[in-house]
């Protein structure tokens, strides 16, 4: 096992380095619009005004760009990207390289959102509330809330949940006070 794994083992090394990946995400990635319970896996390139609620977490290699926000618990894993309508490319008589840049739609995650290994997310777009999204996956369109979804271009597969009393419940849960504690230990 790493050191890095074996320090999180240690609940009281683990929280000394939580402290210290804090001050990494305040400093030297320039997030404070991010929840002291945040967290990522490793290095990233993410818009210093992304936005993200308690107990998210961001994935190693993830290329997130500006005006995005993800709710709380939601997990985005490695090398997920959201991106996109960054260039125009309707000027007559202007190459794309020279046409400038349209200010980039808002992004919206919603809370308890597990977007999966691989997946591209297209500015502009909403995650809703609870919903999952299939590694690998292109979301070009909204996907509503407590939905599972995937595929180029992502679509809804099924209903994350097998009622909508599980589904009234789940939300009740999301609308609480944010849970606390240590989040799950790595594998070993």
């Amino acid at each position: 096992m790493g050191l890095i794994s074996n320090l999180k083992q240690n609940d009281t090394l683990a929280s000394i380095y939580k402290i210290y990946k804090r001050i990494v995400i305040k400093y030297y990635y320039g997030l404070h619009h991010v929840s002291p319970t945040f967290n990522f896996g490793g290095k990233c390139k993410i818009s210093q005004d992304l936005k993200a609620g308690d107990y998210s977490y961001i994935g190693n290699n993830c290329l997130i760009y500006p005006n995005v926000s993800i709710g709380k618990y939601s997990m985005l894993a490695q090398n997920v990207q959201i991106i996109g309508d960054d260039h125009q490319f309707n000027v007559p008589g202007s190459p794309i390289i020279f046409s400038g840049r349209p200010t980039l739609k808002e992004t919206s995650i919603g809370r308890d959102v597990w977007i999966g290994a691989n997946c591209i997310i297209l500015t502009g777009v909403t995650v809703g509330d609870g919903s999952i999204i299939a590694a690998g996956s292109v979301v070009t369109k909204d996907i509503p809330a407590m939905v599972i979804a995937g595929g180029v271009p992502a679509k809804v597969i099924k209903k994350r949940f097998n009622s909508n009393d599980e589904e009234e419940l789940h939300l009740h849960m999301l609308n609480q006070k944010s849970f606390s504690g240590p989040r799950n230990k790595p594998l070993q």
